[in-house]
């Protein structure tokens, strides 16, 4: 493999991929994102972590930062509609030859960090679920079985964007009304006599309170992730300044509402103390209403659920070793495009077969180490990245986040308060990944003496 260029130039000859995704294309990449198998495996986890009513306060907390994260997305998507978002967004905001370089590469860092594990997540839960089917899987075949689908979800993505985008819309389709039918089922069959059982319960008071918030908030924003996935493919977007923004702040509302109603529906039906230890709760609740038909369907639908989830992430993970590479910040053959279709193949394959790898790994922390990872190194740089454009930029025909900068301060203090709360082994472990990324900058601008050592 050869060695990347160090120059800000483009070192990729021909065209970039068309702009072929529209609006209900870009929503629907974010929405199955979205609703992916987080929900339907952490509101068991979220109970756990803050017994009582309280619970509910954690799900609206992490909507309301989502909202407000979002606000942040979406002028950056609309002022620098590129593939691979945020390495552009961080590059140019903090000056693409001086400091820009620097977090630019952390991005990349962290998403070679981040990107396999998330996607293999998803697929490790497709193979959970897939359990309450086939309960002889074992445990060789669950990791088989999800890393079986990485490479499937490869293998399905190798051709143009406009064919996906038609599959994602499909499938997007499916997996709301799958939410809906779950949520309408819990709504008509509720007891008042379950859910006043779990309204008594006493939520924790003082220290314990804070800390199982952010537990919960944390477990919440995760399973609202997603709503960004547009803005990795915003080289491949038409009309971008439009339709990023109202992809990225229309999908947040939209899962927001389907993930109360999922809680606000189990904990209707479901003793909340089943919920909590339940490893398929969703297909307890419907095997409760309907009988083993329900929990047999609810499965199904889960798994097309956590399988259309695998497959948009790997589409827009697979797009930022492209966008580095095409800037010459990474090596050369991720910035190769299929000479017919245009879409990345090397960044494609390389993502997906790490990601196949993943599922090999233990996952159980999974949740926490992704988020508090991406928001140290990204989504506080992101924030003020905002303010930087703003300053440098005057594009009179960019998204312009209402009530600026209130969203950004929203933002920075949410973020900080759930890596606070996340564990000292986590944020650790996070700060040693920053440092290491920090050095491999360092020894490598060094050695071609680029920002900091340019001569």
């Amino acid at each position: 493999m050869t060695g990347w260029r160090d120059s800000g130039n483009p070192v990729v000859p021909g065209t970039a991929p068309p702009r072929a995704i529209g609006l209900w294309g870009g929503l629907s990449a974010n929405v199955l994102n979205m609703i992916g198998i987080g929900p339907f495996v952490t509101i068991p986890l979220a109970l756990t972590a803050l017994a009582g009513p309280a619970v509910l306060l954690g799900w609206i907390a992490g909507a309301l930062l989502c909202l407000c994260d979002g606000l942040v997305w979406a002028e950056l998507g609309s002022t620098v509609p590129e593939s691979g978002g945020p390495y552009h967004y961080l590059r140019e905001a903090f000056g693409r030859e001086r400091a820009g370089r620097l977090f630019g590469f952390l991005y990349l860092w962290q998403t070679l960090l981040t990107a396999p594990l998330s996607i293999g997540s998803a697929a490790v839960g497709f193979a959970q679920y897939a359990g309450y089917l086939m309960p002889s899987l074992g445990t060789t075949g669950h990791v088989l079985l999800a890393a079986g689908l990485c490479l499937l979800n490869t293998a399905i993505l190798y051709r143009k964007v406009g064919d996906i985008q038609r599959l994602s819309l499909v499938i997007t389709v499916a997996v709301v009304a799958a939410c809906a039918w779950v949520v309408f089922t819990g709504i008509t069959h509720f007891d008042l006599a379950t859910a006043r059982h779990f309204m008594d319960m006493p939520s924790p008071s003082g220290k314990g309170f804070w800390l199982g918030l952010g537990a919960v908030s944390l477990i919440a924003v995760y399973d609202y992730g997603g709503y960004n996935n547009v803005c990795m493919l915003g080289g491949e977007v038409k009309q971008p300044r439009r339709t990023i923004p109202m992809a990225v702040l229309l999908s947040i509302p939209l899962v927001a509402v389907l993930y109360l109603g999922l809680n606000i529906s189990i904990l209707g039906v479901l003793p909340w103390e089943t919920a909590a230890h339940s490893t398929a709760v969703v297909a307890e609740l419907m095997q409760a209403v309907h009988g083993a038909w329900g929990g047999e369907v609810a499965v199904v639908l889960i798994l097309v659920a956590s399988w259309g989830s695998a497959l948009v992430v790997l589409l827009g993970y697979s797009r930022v070793p492209y966008a580095a590479a095409s800037e010459g910040q990474f090596f050369r053959p991720f910035a190769r495009l299929h000479p017919r279709d245009g879409f990345p193949t090397v960044s494609l394959v390389f993502v997906g077969i790490t990601s196949a790898l993943a599922c090999f790994l233990s996952l159980e922390r999974l949740i926490s180490m992704l988020m508090v990872v991406q928001i140290l190194f990204q989504y506080i740089a992101q924030c003020f990245a905002v303010v930087a454009l703003r300053r440098r930029r005057a594009d009179a025909d960019v998204f312009r986040m209402p009530l600026y900068p209130l969203p950004i301060a929203i933002s920075v203090v949410g973020w900080l308060y759930l890596v606070a709360t996340s564990g000292t082994s986590t944020m650790l472990t996070a700060v040693i990944a920053i440092a290491v990324g920090g050095m491999i900058f360092l020894w490598q601008a060094r050695r071609t003496r680029t920002w900091p050592f340019r001569t």
